[in-house]
């Protein structure tokens, strides 16, 4: 794929006359990546600042450089200056590859929690419709044909914009996908023409990056901001911030709910450990619903899901038999029955919000004489403010608890660990330096009926220690007791 730097330049609102009309051959982020006839974008990052590699990417073939105007000295090929590079990333990726969004019925999905579980049971109703879908997100790319490989939740927006144009040219029709705070306010989606976005919650997470619960939420509005008249906005009201979520977009908005009965929202609705099950009253239509996931909060990503296929018009036993066939989601509520009777329950919850939830739903269905064991840490380089509020909401519900490392990246872990064991005010806890130790000794004191919950990581296989990733799979070891 090519494009004449001119149009690029035109897309970016620059004059182009003084711009000579050299071809673009691609497009990249990364000056390690750049090959002949590349356009760098160099975008200044907390940690690196592409501008300090401008000289690299010109060695390595560079036709062409966009930099925000610092000065980087004369160089030897055109250089478009720009106020921000990385919304002019969007822009250019968008341009560079025939703007493939526009060919796409895409479906945003945003929130704290139940993104991933809310994409999948999405991509199995419309799967189950007939429709060529392709599902983003935190497990990867899951599209036929295309290679499975876990990235961040919501990939740049180079990658995003080249993943959207070899979907469209492979003929899929719809793309659900989830929409990150950090890509929202990075601009990563900024030129995505998406027609539905749906809001599923929000709690305190990435503390770490936005300054405040404040800036978290305002975030996640943009997708809503973004949205054409022609779109269609879905909130969960629900959540105390889904009617202003609402309000911020001038889209047609349809709302579900766990009680008001004026919204989507569940009828007759019986929550245990075989499942969920009951009716969903959408207006005039009533969808009968069976799953095997478990909890009031997969009730609740349910709701969404169905919401937007009701929105979308699918027809309603495409969108039952979708939810019935959305069995399981890799690493969310995940179960494996153990040799010795009892049950491990893998989740990749890693917020206080997430916790009460996940623990909350496994305590409600246990047996009363049985015992709850959570294996859990906390990623490193991350909000520390949640650390004790996780280990107090795991010392309520827990029989025992397991802290080990989770992702401690540049953070020492025994800190973390003592951050988490300040939530406690008992001593129903043992520390582990090593996460291995920490899960098969919860395995082991399992006996039949018991569940063992395993926090944080979900299908992950590494551990991502001084800024390297080394193997380890929670699924390993628990493939051995089975």
């Amino acid at each position: 794929m090519t494009k004449s730097l001119h149009t690029i330049a035109h897309s970016l609102f620059q004059p182009s006359r003084k711009i000579p009309n050299v071809t673009v051959t691609g497009v990249k982020l990364n000056s390690s990546q750049v090959e002949k006839g590349d356009l760098f974008i160099a975008i200044p990052g907390a940690k690196v600042d592409g501008h300090d590699f401008i000289s690299d990417a010109i060695d390595s073939g560079a036709i062409a450089i966009i930099s925000n105007g610092r000065d980087v000295g004369k160089l030897s090929v055109p250089q478009i200056k720009v106020a921000n590079p990385r919304r002019a990333a969007s822009i250019v990726a968008a341009e560079y590859y025939g703007h493939p969004t526009r060919d796409l019925i895409v479906l945003g999905i945003t929130g704290t929690n139940g993104k991933t579980t809310t994409a999948s049971l999405l991509y199995s109703i419309l799967n189950n419709a007939g429709h060529k879908t392709a599902q983003l997100g935190t497990l990867g790319t899951i599209a036929d044909g295309f290679i499975q490989e876990a990235t961040l939740t919501t990939p740049d927006s180079i990658s995003l914009q080249k993943t959207f144009s070899k979907l469209r040219d492979a003929d899929f029709s719809h793309i659900v996908m989830e929409v990150s705070s950090h890509a929202l306010d990075q601009y990563r989606v900024a030129d995505v023409e998406f027609d539905v976005a749906l809001f599923t919650n929000l709690t305190p997470e990435h503390l770490d990056y936005h300054a405040s619960i404040e800036a978290y939420y305002q975030a996640k509005a943009r997708l809503f901001r973004m949205l054409p008249l022609e779109s269609t906005a879905i909130v969960n009201e629900s959540d105390p911030n889904g009617l202003r979520m609402a309000e911020e977009t001038n889209a047609p908005t349809l709302t579900f709910s766990r009680s008001n009965g004026d919204s989507i929202h569940f009828s007759d609705l019986n929550i245990s450990i075989s499942g969920i099950h009951g009716k969903i009253i959408a207006g005039h239509i009533t969808y009968e619903i069976g799953s095997n996931l478990v909890g009031e909060f997969n009730a609740e990503n349910i709701l969404g899901a169905v919401s937007v296929a009701h929105a979308l018009g699918i027809e309603k036993e495409m969108i039952e038999d979708g939810i019935k066939k959305c069995s399981a989601i890799p690493g969310r509520m995940e179960s494996f029955p153990l040799a010795n009777g009892a049950k491990a329950i893998m989740d990749y919850a890693h917020t206080p919000d997430a916790y009460e939830k996940v623990l909350g739903t496994l305590k409600e269905v246990s047996l009363n004489d049985a015992c709850l064991y959570v294996v859990f840490g906390a990623g490193g380089d991350r909000d520390a403010s949640k650390r004790p509020k996780m280990g107090r909401i795991a010392e309520i519900f827990a029989t025992h608890c397991f802290v080990t490392p989770d992702n401690p990246r540049t953070e020492n872990p025994d800190q973390i660990s003592k951050e988490i064991i300040g939530g406690f005010s008992g001593s129903n806890f043992t520390v582990f330096k090593d996460r291995r130790a920490g899960l098969e000794d919860a395995l082991n004191r399992s006996e039949k009926n018991d569940i063992v919950a395993i926090l944080g990581k979900g299908r992950e296989e590494y551990q991502d220690i001084k800024s390297k990733k080394e193997f380890y799979s929670d699924l390993e070891i628990i493939r051995r007791y089975q």
